[in-house]
């Protein structure tokens, strides 16, 4: 009988040899990734003041909107010929709902007729910031900027020597 009761344990023992019991287990998950179509953005109308004319003894300015708008301060008038007045404009494509960030030139840009230049400061944008919505993958952007005039500005036509940059972002 002790030799019987040796067997079986041995033999029970040699059997729990073989019960294997998982300490882990294993998932599988996806990944996924969307690539949506890039911003981008396309010059469709040049910056242009019009018709300038200014005081011998004194300088202004000529503000010009994003609407195409434009006013004068100081010495500097609007003749009532103003030639061709235009904001810069652009047009934004992209996701159709996406929202984007505008960035203006924050220095001023020099425009020159041979020696003599000015400057163009203060650049503003509809729509202005963040405020830019691709309502249906498209969007027009305007630029409009602040002229400086100096006082007895030499006549000519100015013209930058190189072009400014706007730049668009999705938010």
């Amino acid at each position: 009988m002790k030799s019987t009761t040796i067997f079986y344990t041995l033999t029970l023992g040699l059997m729990s040899l073989g019960i294997s019991t998982k300490a882990q287990e294993t998932a599988s998950a996806t990944a996924t990734a969307t690539i949506v179509t890039p911003i981008a953005i396309t010059k469709d109308v040049d910056m242009n003041f019009g018709i300038v004319s200014v005081q011998s003894t004194t300088g202004g300015t000529v503000v010009l909107t994003p609407a195409g708008v434009r006013s004068a301060t100081g010495g500097v008038s609007l003749p009532v010929d103003n030639g061709t007045v235009t904001a810069a404009s652009f047009t934004v494509t992209g996701v159709s709902g996406y929202t984007y960030n505008v960035t203006l030139p924050s220095s001023a840009l020099t425009i020159t007729s041979g020696s003599n230049t000015m400057t163009v400061t203060n650049f503003t944008s509809d729509p202005a910031g963040t405020n830019g919505t691709l309502t249906g993958g498209t969007e027009t952007l305007n630029v409009g900027a602040t002229l400086n005039v100096s006082a007895a500005q030499p006549a000519g036509t100015y013209v930058s020597g190189t072009p400014f940059n706007v730049t668009v972002n999705y938010n």
